[in-house]
Formats: structure tokens, C-alpha cells, sequence
């Protein structure tokens, strides 16, 4: 897994973990698309204050690499 310059500096912000990255991929709440970019959504009991967590990634061959990630803060999840 590689992760972008912007996501790390989300993570130290957000206090974000990879496992909190690889946990939204893995079973997310919601997934779908953006253009060609792949969405994972998933809200975590305890943490970020209750938002979920989007993270925004590509899967090039067998490797993903993290766009960014950030809990959502408006009300526009389903």
C-alpha cells in the first residue's frame, strides 16, 4: 500500500491509522466510484468524533494507493 503525500498529512491530522485505512477498504459501510477513482465509507465506533471515515483510493494491479482519506463532516452520507 502507498500512500500520498496529502493522506499522510490527513492521517497526522485526523489522527488516522493504516489500519483505519485498510479497515474502510476491506468492509466498508458504503464503496462506489468517483470518475475513476474508488470510494470506501465507514463509520468507526469511538472515533473521529462520530463521522465516518472516506478514504479515496486507486487498485493498480495488486497495490492500492491512498488519494487521501478524512472523516466526513457534513451530513451527505447515506
Amino acid at each position: 500500500m502507498e500512500i500520498s503525500r496529502h493522506a499522510r498529512n490527513n492521517m497526522r491530522l485526523y489522527n488516522i491509522s493504516e489500519r483505519d485505512i485498510l479497515n474502510a477498504i476491506d468492509s466498508p459501510d458504503v464503496s462506489g466510484r468517483e470518475g475513476d477513482k474508488m470510494v470506501a465509507v465507514k463509520k468507526f465506533q469511538n472515533k473521529f468524533s462520530g463521522f465516518p471515515l472516506k478514504v479515496v483510493y486507486e487498485k493498480i494491479g495488486n497495490e492500492l494507493f491512498i488519494i487521501t482519506a478524512y472523516p466526513i463532516k457534513k451530513k451527505m452520507w447515506r
